[in-house]
């Protein structure tokens, strides 16, 4: 199945060419990109979280495949949500899903389902392509959809990933999808979105976890991020790098109702 994209227009440019200056708009010209296992990266519409999103996909080297795992804004479809064949599709041209790294990761888990419902209008993963294929050709995706964020799920996915990428051969990189603080002033978006970060930064899933959920931080995929975490741990993960922090304010001039933005490499 061929899935269409449900932004285009919307949360970025709609052309071929609106699109590829949008995003070179965003990413930044480096000297030394480093590898990575996985990262941290927003889903806003580009306008506002482009410049952390281009920041941190300008900061790694891009392998061939991609895990991404994204919060289910929708309600749509399964708890967790792998669509496992199949294309995506957007003004940049189309990606395929990889199937075998898809039922590897299926193969480790009873809690993820084949489920292409949660992904046909879902933005989280949508707005990470264009920045995947303007920079890359001939790469291949595993598209997840996470509604539900119970600690033992999260951690049941990122095993699950790491699993099936040691038994792979080829570089993968987990990318997890999320905003940070929504709707709240820029001071207190700073103060509890580096709460969460500092834990992320530390390599502390569990730490992650019980941060967002004490101090009612309004991270949209912070279960995505406590798998990405534990995936990369598993996958010997010894360090993070926060690369750019931002709040919508920082465009709309608006700082008493902002959305936090983190570009986060593990490495």
């Amino acid at each position: 199945m061929l899935r269409q994209p449900a932004v285009a227009g919307f949360f970025y440019q709609g052309s071929a060419s609106g699109l590829k200056d949008q995003v070179e708009h965003y990413l930044v010209p480096t000297e030394k990109r480093i590898k990575a296992l996985g990262i941290l990266a927003p889903h806003a519409g580009l306008v506002y979280s482009g410049p952390v999103a281009g920041a941190v996909y300008s900061r790694i080297v891009l392998p061939e495949v991609f895990v991404l795992i994204g919060p289910n804004h929708t309600g749509l479809g399964a708890p967790v949500s792998i669509m496992s064949s199949g294309q995506w599709t957007t003004p940049l041209g189309t990606v395929s899903v990889d199937e075998a790294l898809a039922a590897a990761i299926k193969g480790h888990s009873r809690r993820i389902q084949d489920d292409m419902l949660a992904h046909l209008r879902e933005h989280s993963l949508e707005v990470q392509l264009p920045f995947i294929q303007y920079q890359k050709k001939d790469v291949s995706i595993v598209p997840i959809q996470m509604m539900d964020t119970r600690f033992e799920t999260c951690t049941d996915l990122g095993n699950a990933v790491a699993a099936a990428v040691r038994e792979g051969t080829r570089e993968v990189l987990i990318v997890a999808s999320s905003d940070m603080s929504h709707y709240v002033s820029a001071d207190d978006a700073r103060k509890k979105d580096h709460m969460a970060l500092g834990r992320i930064l530390e390599l502390d899933a569990r730490g992650l976890y019980d941060t967002v959920r004490r101090e009612d931080i309004s991270m949209c995929g912070f279960g995505p991020a406590v798998a990405m975490l534990t995936a990369c741990k598993a996958l010997g993960a010894t360090r993070a790098e926060l690369v750019k922090y931002a709040n919508s304010g920082d465009v709309s001039g608006d700082y008493d109702q902002v959305v936090g933005y983190a570009g986060v490499a593990v490495c």
